[in-house]
């Protein structure tokens, strides 16, 4: 895992909140020398931290780390799923035509 990456996104994450180091310590109660070591990718964090770092922020893990995860097709699809699984019929087909009207797009692109 590069802890640098995920150090860098959580102080994006930070900054958008509009937070300091201060006061994202306080806020899941641990150092701010800590939370500055962590966004340097100086110090590992634990597993609880981060998900506090994560729930403080309001993203998922996924999304800190998603540098660090390899993705394989399924991932691709299993998100697609996630998107469109709770939508009414009518727009999981439009989703489904967009993609394939994306694609085609994609591959006209390519073949000139």
């Amino acid at each position: 895992m590069d802890y640098k990456v995920l150090g860098g996104r959580l102080r994006q994450e930070r900054l958008k909140q509009d937070w300091t180091q201060e006061m994202l310590a306080e806020k899941i109660d641990v150092s701010h020398a800590y939370i500055g070591q962590i966004e340097r990718g100086e110090r590992s964090l634990t597993l609880d931290t981060l998900i506090r770092l994560s729930n403080q922020l309001g993203v998922t893990v996924d999304d800190l780390l998603q540098e660090s995860i390899e993705k394989s097709n399924d991932y691709y699809i299993n998100k697609i799923r996630k998107i469109i699984l709770n939508r009414p019929e009518k727009e999981q087909q439009m989703a489904l035509d967009m993609i394939a009207l994306m694609f085609s797009h994609i591959d006209k692109l390519s073949s000139d």
